[in-house]
């Protein structure tokens, strides 16, 4: 069980620094939106990151998935464009350190939230309560970019539960919302864009006060997490840590005001077509073909009681579910705690990927996407199949990870997630963030 935050914890809970953020100069871009970009790890690719690059030559997609022959010429050419666009005046960094104040809205969605720079504490203290596994090889990619670049460019999700009411960390960022905005832009899936900077000591100490005694849940970007702390390790082996890489950018939003959505994350297998993957279940589960279009048989699988997943790819849809139990408690490791056993994705790759399909969990097997119309059009443009899959309800979440249990990777979705591109943390050329120069205006 790992240790729960508190005045007594060594620690001290949430610790959310200030810091002198990069942002575009509006004069020098085409529009905000333009330079937008979703999280690294949801641009659909080739045809989302084309998308993107071709919006505005300053689209920050440039910095977080530059395209080049080989990774090391990736990252040096992140680093490159990053020195540019300072180098330019395109990105400004701002005068005073600062929290942001981050809103997103569309519809009846509403989300708020504190941009910093968080203290990094070791795993099995229990501040920050990672719920999923990694893929070494994202984290190492992840990790090569943030070095060249010296920068942390784009925040992960954080979510903890406050008291209710406006009170703290909430109370700061209810009032900056009353504000006139650092920016406001609404980028092409209809969510508009509002930052506010706080740096009025004794609102960022009232803050401080709040969060210093919570713990928080990694809602989206594990992979950025054991980035900061895989770097964190390399530069405190160094003399003279400037203390940069002891602090990571992230999102930090309380969900008893801003309650998020959980969602799936589908799986793409490029090698495997339909046909062949229904030939090689061989009765490990049963087969049932269900009508479409798409979103009918999404619901067909949201209805399934059980372990169950939806294959497609060749225009068919069919429902695998009831898997046979003494595959699964063969397959499925025993030594962890029944809520995990069940779920979902824990089926799909111990009994399904791994014990009947035979795939190994790796990039060039496996894909991930967010949304299932992307997933079935990928798997359908190369030939393979797509699986979709079924949300974990985040109490689910919660628990496993307060247990200190990890689910398989990509098991979840939490949103709406941050933009990338309206603020940055970048190193300077001291190491500090602390020195005072011009930064854009509001």
């Amino acid at each position: 069980m790992l240790r729960s935050p508190g005045p007594d914890h060594p620690s001290g809970g949430l610790r959310l620094a200030p810091f002198r953020g990069l942002r575009y100069a509006p004069d020098r871009v085409g529009s905000l939106a333009a330079v937008t970009s979703p999280p690294y790890d949801v641009v659909v690719r080739p045809d989302g990151l084309h998308h993107l690059q071709t919006a505005d030559p300053y689209n920050i997609v440039r910095l977080i998935l530059p395209e080049a022959a080989d990774p090391a010429t990736r990252h040096r050419q992140a680093a490159d464009t990053l020195r540019r666009w300072q180098r330019e005046g395109v990105l400004v960094r701002d005068r005073d350190p600062a929290l942001y104040v981050y809103e997103q809205r569309r519809g009846d969605v509403l989300q708020r939230g504190l941009i910093g720079a968080l203290r990094l504490t070791p795993p099995d203290e229990g501040v920050v309560l990672p719920h999923e596994d990694v893929i070494p090889e994202v984290v190492e990619d992840r990790a090569a970019l943030m070095r060249a670049t010296a920068a942390n460019p784009e925040p992960l999700l954080l979510s903890y539960r406050g008291d209710g009411t406006a009170t703290g960390a909430t109370a700061v960022v209810e009032r900056a919302t009353g504000r006139p905005p650092l920016l406001s832009t609404t980028t092409e899936d209809g969510f508009s864009h509002r930052l506010w900077s706080v740096t009025d000591p004794d609102e960022l100490a009232e803050a401080d006060r709040d969060l210093s005694h919570r713990q928080a849940l990694i809602a989206d970007g594990h992979h950025r997490w054991a980035t900061y702390l895989r770097l964190q390790a390399e530069r405190a082996a160094r003399a003279g840590n400037d203390g940069f890489w002891d602090h990571g950018l992230v999102l930090l939003v309380d969900t008893a005001r801003h309650p998020l959505r959980v969602q799936a994350i589908h799986r793409v297998l490029p090698h495997l077509p339909p046909a062949d993957a229904l030939d090689r279940l061989a009765g490990a589960f049963r087969v049932r073909r269900v009508d479409g279009p798409l979103p009918h048989a999404l619901r067909t699988l949201e209805s399934t009681p059980g372990n169950a997943f939806l294959l497609t790819g060749d225009g068919a849809f069919h429902l695998l579910h009831d898997p046979d139990p003494a595959l699964v408690a063969r397959t499925v490791r025993g030594d962890r705690p029944e809520e995990w056993r069940r779920l979902d994705a824990t089926v799909l790759h111990s009994t399904l990927l791994d014990a009947v399909w035979r795939i190994p969990d790796r990039s060039s097997e496996v894909g991930y996407l967010h949304d299932a119309t992307a997933a079935v059009e990928q798997a359908e443009r190369l030939g393979g199949s797509a699986v979709l899959m079924r949300a974990v309800a985040e109490e689910t979440v919660r628990d496993l990870a307060r247990r200190g249990v990890t689910m398989p990777r990509k098991s979840t979705s939490f949103g709406p997630k941050p933009a990338t591109g309206l603020v940055l943390r970048a190193m300077e050329a001291d190491g500090r963030e602390s020195r005072r120069e011009d930064g854009p205006e509001g």
